[in-house]
């Protein structure tokens, strides 16, 4: 049976308290299982409206109802107010997921920080948010975290780095088609990447005027393939855990019908045979849906053709 791996990016104090339950319920209802990435420092969200210039950040405003999904509260902080600590004040709800069987990972520790600044961040700007990031999920879970989902898709050839250094089992910091071993910039990782295969909701709702149920419909389509092969597919506490729920429930539904089984990251990679994978160079490119450029899976690179 092929799988669908749900990663679930939680980015928000909001979506911590509000959504993560609503997921939980959800998945423990249809008997799925998923993993839970969580934020766990302070809550910037106010401050990606720095995003204003980055071309598509409108268009991506505009069709996904920003306000209407985040609420007025979140998008002040950071801004007109003070960014509270995810880890402090929701360790309780994070812990419930742990609890309640399902896998966590680290996200981020401040997640607009890291998106906006780990790509062309120095390698001390970079070990200081990771080390931080690894620090608080450890005093929220009271054990390091075992994988790592970089927030937006962004990463720097120095998180490669760090993730063998923390001896992580995996990473899903990329977009692409199927595992791989990762290098980038010549820093070359063996902590596998299992990258987005799937687009998101949010980068389908709007776009040549599709509702949240033709989102739901073109993944669906994308995945009724001959013969089928295996994803992963990310959503958002502040998305899917809330108003985007009916629709959530509906592809689960959809893909169960498929005939797919629903996992965690940690199922997918445990089925892998990672001394069999090839090693692809992480590019940065643009994603349709998606305002500014993301980490990709890039061309594969035969034996021998690394860096000398």
């Amino acid at each position: 049976m092929h799988q669908v791996a749900l990663k679930i990016d939680v980015d928000t104090l909001r979506g911590t308290l509000e959504g993560v339950p609503r997921l939980l319920e959800l998945l423990q209802r249809m008997q799925a299982r998923a993993t839970f990435y969580f934020s766990v420092g302070p809550d910037h969200t106010g401050r990606a409206l720095r995003r204003v210039f980055r071309r598509g950040f409108f268009g991506k405003v505009r069709r996904t109802s920003v306000l209407e999904h985040y609420g007025l509260r979140t998008l002040l902080y950071g801004t007109l107010l003070p960014g509270p600590h995810i880890g402090k004040y929701a360790a309780a709800v994070m812990r419930s997921v742990r609890d309640a069987g399902f896998e966590v990972g680290l996200h981020s520790y401040d997640h607009v920080r890291w998106q906006d600044g780990v790509a062309a961040a120095d390698e001390s700007w970079t070990d200081t948010e990771f080390e931080r990031g690894v620090t608080a999920f450890t005093s929220v879970f009271g054990h390091p975290p075992e994988s790592h989902a970089a927030a937006g898709w962004q990463i720097n050839p120095r998180v490669l780095a760090l993730e063998s250094r923390y001896q992580l089992r995996y990473a899903s910091d990329t977009r692409g088609a199927t595992p791989f071993l990762p290098q980038m910039r010549g820093v070359v990782s063996e902590c596998v990447q299992l990258p987005t295969t799937l687009p998101t909701l949010d980068e389908l709702i709007g776009l040549d005027g599709k509702t949240p149920d033709d989102a739901v419909d073109a993944i669906l389509t994308a995945t009724r393939t001959r013969p089928p092969m295996n994803h992963v597919f990310t959503l958002h506490a502040e998305l899917e855990g809330q108003r985007l729920i009916p629709q959530f429930e509906r592809l689960l539904e959809g893909w169960r019908s498929q005939g797919f089984k629903l996992v965690a990251m940690h199922d997918l990679f445990d089925h892998l045979h990672a001394d069999r994978l090839r090693r692809h160079e992480i590019d940065v490119d643009e994603v349709p849906g998606r305002s500014g450029t993301l980490a990709i899976q890039g061309r594969w690179l035969a034996e021998g053709a690394g860096p000398s």
